[in-house]
Parts: C-alpha cells; sequence; structure tokens
C-alpha cells in the first residue's frame, strides 16, 4: 500500500485453514497481520495495542463475535469485518447495528476480503477537508476525502454503511430515494443485502443525529424523513 504506513490487522478467526488463507492474502498485500483463535484474547490484544482494523469471526468458541464487538465498542473505535457462515439477514442486521463496517459471508475469497479492507481503511485514515456548499446549507459538514460526517460542528462516528447512506441523502437534500433506489446506489457492492437493511440504518442514523444534536439542535433525528409508501429524504 504505498504511501502509506503498513496497517495491523487482527485476525481472530478458530479455524486455522481460514485463519492461514486470510493472514497470507493480507501480508500478500502489505499488511501486518496477527491472529488469535480466541474472542477474550482478541479484547486482550485490542487493549495492549489497538489494530487498525478488525476482522472477527462471529463463531467463536469462547465468545460470540458479536459480544467480543460489543465490548470492543466500550474502548476502541477501529473498524470490524464481520466473518461468518451465517447467511440470515437477521444476523447481518445485528452486526451492522452493534458497530461493524462490513460483513462477509463464507465461503468467500481472501481477495476480495483485502480489497475490502483497504477500502474501509482509506475511509479511516482519510485527509483533507472538502465540504461541499449544499452540505453546509443542511447543517452538514462534508469530508469526502475522509469518509465522514459532522452534524451542527460534531463529528459522527459511522459505520460503512451509514456513511454511505447518510453522504448520498446529505448530497441531494430534498430529495426522496426508494429503498430499492438506495440499494443500488449504497449497496451495490453488497448483492445478498435486502431493503429491510435500508429501514435498520435510517433507524441508526436518526439516533446518532439525535444524540450529535443534543443541546444545540433537537430536531437532528428529524431530518431523515420517512415517506409513506415512497421512500426516504433529507430534510433541506
Amino acid at each position: 500500500m504505498p504511501g502509506m504506513e503498513q496497517p495491523r490487522i487482527l485476525v481472530v478467526e478458530d479455524e486455522q485453514a481460514i485463519a492461514d488463507t486470510i493472514l497470507y492474502a493480507l501480508r500478500t498485500d502489505g499488511m501486518l497481520a496477527e491472529h488469535c483463535t480466541l474472542g477474550g484474547a482478541a479484547l486482550e490484544r485490542m487493549r495492549a495495542g489497538p489494530a487498525d482494523l478488525v476482522i472477527l469471526d462471529v463463531g467463536l468458541p469462547d465468545l460470540s463475535g458479536f459480544e467480543v464487538c460489543r465490548t470492543l465498542r466500550t474502548f476502541c473505535d477501529a473498524p470490524v469485518i464481520f466473518l461468518t457462515a451465517r447467511h440470515e439477514e437477521i444476523d447481518r442486521i445485528v452486526g451492522l447495528e452493534i458497530g461493524a463496517d462490513d460483513y462477509v459471508v463464507k465461503p468467500f475469497s481472501p481477495r476480495e476480503l483485502a480489497a475490502r479492507v483497504r477500502a474501509i481503511l482509506r475511509r479511516a485514515r482519510g485527509g483533507s477537508t472538502a465540504v461541499a456548499k449544499g452540505d453546509e446549507a443542511a447543517g452538514f459538514t462534508h469530508d469526502k476525502d475522509g469518509a465522514r460526517l459532522a452534524y451542527r460542528g460534531r463529528w459522527l462516528e459511522l459505520t460503512r454503511y451509514e456513511y454511505l447512506l447518510l453522504a448520498w441523502l446529505v448530497a441531494h437534500p430534498g430529495r426522496i430515494y426508494s429503498r430499492a433506489q438506495l440499494m443500488e446506489c449504497v449497496w451495490e457492492d453488497a448483492l445478498d443485502t435486502s431493503d429491510r437493511t435500508v429501514d435498520t440504518h435510517v433507524k441508526t442514523l436518526r439516533a446518532k443525529l439525535r444524540e450529535a444534536s443534543t443541546g444545540a439542535s433537537p430536531d437532528g433525528a428529524g431530518r431523515i424523513r420517512t415517506h409513506r409508501g415512497m421512500g426516504y429524504s433529507l430534510e433541506p
């Protein structure tokens, strides 16, 4: 990864064969990759010195990946990619709601996983601020190079798809988008995701906007409007 310090990736996976393929792909791509087989050990490792990103298996022997992620979020904001054999939509929704940045279902391509890691790291390590006038007028500051958004001057802690969804709405204030349109624009690389995911992400975004606007502008949660039978829009 030219021009960037080697990122440190923690792989938490109890199946050695799977872990070996991930570690090989990441190291071949120029990353520093470590491996833990247990959730408890992974939390100890992250407390000792946080990695830049965590690839976390959901089905660990001691703790579930969901438990590990919940605990991790109490002291660390490193991006998390869930790795799992579970295909059910509810598992993906739960994972995203508790703070995961991506969700990869087994079987998977190690090279694709490495590409997803690179993409998330680029967003997390983004550079200079580029603010659009329309975004400012709507009360949002959009750091496009850094892939982050602020509301009323407070930077929001967003997962990958929360950022992409809110950035899309901020770029088109007042325009109503159906769930299908938002899926096409925001989740174009997640073909196995259903449109219920849009509702889930709108719910978590409203909560974060409400928190960011506390004491300044209590209308934060209402900025994303629901249009029954039509879809969602950002209040101009």
